[in-house]
């Protein structure tokens, strides 16, 4: 078995799952990866292979050289990594696919910002028999264009329904809440007044797209990189250069996490961060580790030590924590210091702590935010998308459409 998983589950998490279960002791993963793969490629005994997804390309070309084709079963965990089929993990993966025997992919957020998600992910199992060979096909099929030039793509009204029903038949949906008890979920939004000075700068960028910050003058070359310059300024910290050195605009939402600490009282936290001067800001004020900053061996001492409550919290950013990780045994806490727009990572960090194998009896998802502001559009975005991922997956079960 081969399976492609992101680099921290392929060290912590799958290897650790492995030893956990009594019916898998006896498998013994090879990880093709660091300077040791080659060897594992070729000499190793068990028969279980893990690799990450930026590793497929060198493996495609490492197969071509064997005579004996070495897999017999796929999995490809975390499958959305594969959704765009124009990247260069997608068009290696897809000359390697027909070998297989059989191919599963696993995900827990399957169509995170819409329903063009599913193709990439969908053709690894039948080869584009449900959607298409080509994702212009699966546009063409069931999408209008619109937008500047005709860029962007809306499903057509009846596009949901169709889609499910070609690919039922390939897909096993299962609510984690439905099989196993979880604690309950409860979202704790702490709303923030932006300080006056930073509201300037704020409103400055956002109407303007130019801010004066002591000596410094900051200009956004398009409203994309205005809003993104905003959302710096709702965090407490602006860029001022291509060098990436920043300012720090305000500590709101500093105050407000070293409150949320306190009340914490020890409790595990699992802090998540947006931009990298966000990560040295709350470095600099908590001194916990960051999570992604080290070595894969680090980093699983740093998640060993979090998980026996030696720790009382790490900082991540949810694209490099947001899957595959088990956090549960003592966190009962995430808490937002910048949100993402992409609900893949909102969602699957979350579940990082809010899983099976948490005692507690209540997990607290923590958000701080700024009234008036992008956060609040962000906010509504990410319920947007979740109400159509939702609709999508009870449809796949078989439940009327909510």
């Amino acid at each position: 078995m081969l399976i492609v998983t992101p680099l921290r589950p392929m060290y912590h998490t799958w290897p650790g799952e492995i030893h956990k279960w009594r019916q898998f002791k006896g498998l013994r993963p090879g990880l093709l990866h660091g300077a040791r793969k080659m060897e594992t490629l070729h000499g190793h005994k068990g028969s279980v292979y893990l690799i990450n997804p930026e590793g497929i390309d060198w493996l495609t070309d490492q197969l071509a050289k064997m005579k004996r084709w070495p897999f017999d079963v796929l999995v490809v965990d975390e499958s959305t990594k594969f959704k765009d089929s124009r990247t260069k993990r997608f068009k290696a993966l897809r000359k390697l696919i027909p070998k297989f025997k059989r191919r599963y992919i696993l995900t827990g957020t399957v169509a995170p910002n819409g329903l063009l998600d599913l193709f990439g992910q969908i053709y690894i199992l039948d080869e584009g028999h449900s959607l298409g060979r080509y994702i212009t096909h699966y546009r063409n099929m069931f999408f209008v264009p619109g937008g500047y030039g005709g860029y962007s793509w809306s499903p057509r009204q009846d596009a949901m329904e169709e889609i499910v029903e070609r690919i039922k038949p390939l897909v096993f949906v299962m609510n984690e809440e439905d099989v196993v008890k979880l604690p309950k979920l409860i979202n704790n939004y702490i709303w923030l007044d932006l300080p006056e000075q930073a509201r300037r700068v704020y409103r400055d960028l956002e109407e303007e797209f130019l801010t004066i910050l002591e000596d410094d003058i900051i200009t956004a070359p398009s409203a994309a990189a205005a809003g993104v310059k905003c959302r710096q300024v709702l965090n407490g910290a602006l860029y001022i250069n291509s060098e990436h050195d920043w300012r720090e605009v305000h500590k709101a939402k500093l105050d407000a996490l070293q409150d949320l600490v306190e009340e914490l009282s020890g409790d595990p936290l699992l802090l998540l961060y947006e931009f990298e001067h966000d990560a040295e800001r709350l470095e600099k004020l908590l001194g916990w580790p960051r999570v992604g900053k080290g070595s894969p061996k680090k980093d699983n001492q740093i998640l060993d030590n979090f998980n026996k409550g030696i720790l009382p919290g790490i900082i991540a950013h949810p694209a490099s924590a947001g899957h595959g990780l088990n956090l549960q045994e003592k966190c009962a806490n995430v808490c937002w210091f910048g949100l993402t727009w992409n609900l893949e990572h909102y969602d699957q960090a979350i579940r990082r702590v809010w899983r099976q194998g948490n005692s507690a009896t209540r997990v607290i998802n923590h958000h701080i935010c700024i009234r008036n502001s992008l956060d609040e559009t962000v906010v509504q975005a990410l319920a947007q998308k979740d109400r159509t991922q939702r609709a999508l997956t009870d449809l796949l079960r078989g439940l009327p459409r909510s």
